[in-house]
């Protein structure tokens, strides 16, 4: 326990030192994550409103899949995206090995299935009397769709929290496709990684202190948001 408490006091000094390196570690973490939640989000939402609301041959195959890949490793991700985007991989010519697009790929990867599934999920709870009134009362598909996105919107936003959990601490497709260079792709999870192979644990225990700190205020944000929404 002394080692522990001697590791937590340490990692509060060096967060308060603002030392650069770990400052930089967790700018990058939350630029690759954010993007790739908002590319995820961009995507998944619209494909969910589609799958929900329209009627078509496979449908109920896609929607399988779909609740199937929520579970995908991301070691599968990673070696998926690297078998593409290595020098002897068709897309390899792009050079995006090892740099921070290519983990936002991998990342987008793994959290579309969560993203459009959930938001599925959400929209299928949506009482059908909603539709059915706004046809009613004249409003076109555009108009439908928006109404359905409102009263399905707490269950999309959970989604698109979820999928943001997913890749903060995520570390298979980071490390594959970013190759953890100092300064440039090395995030959270794979800087944790790599003090605890060194058996240097300071830095590692602030780092995971942030990544709680970020889970508390990102589900803070979530209440706040679902209360001004439902007010």
């Amino acid at each position: 326990m002394e080692f522990f408490f001697d590791s937590l006091i340490s990692a509060l000094m060096l967060l308060i030192s603002f030392e650069p390196g770990l400052y930089n570690i967790i700018y990058v973490s939350l630029k690759v994550t954010l993007t790739s939640t908002a590319i995820a989000s961009i995507l998944g939402i619209p494909a969910a409103l589609l799958i929900s609301l329209t009627r078509f041959p496979g449908r109920q195959w896609i929607v399988t899949l779909l609740n199937s890949l929520m579970a995908l490793p991301t070691v599968v991700v990673g070696l998926m995206v690297y078998a593409f985007i290595s020098r002897k991989g068709p897309l390899g010519m792009l050079d995006l090995l090892y740099t921070q697009t290519a983990i936002i790929i991998g990342q987008v990867i793994l959290i579309l299935p969560i993203v459009t599934g959930l938001t599925i999920a959400a929209i299928t709870r949506v009482d059908q009397l909603y539709r059915k009134t706004a046809l009613t009362l004249g409003a076109g598909t555009v108009q439908t769709w928006a109404v359905v996105l409102r009263e399905a919107r707490f269950g999309i936003i959970a989604a698109i929290i979820a999928s943001f959990g997913r890749v903060i601490a995520e570390i298979g497709v980071s490390m594959m496709l970013g190759g953890n260079i100092r300064g440039y792709t090395r995030t959270m999870t794979t800087a944790m990684a790599l003090e605890y192979d060194k058996g240097e644990f300071v830095l590692a225990v602030a780092l995971g202190m942030v990544l709680l700190m970020i889970s508390l205020w990102v589900n803070i944000g979530l209440s706040r948001i679902q209360g001004r929404l439902g007010a």
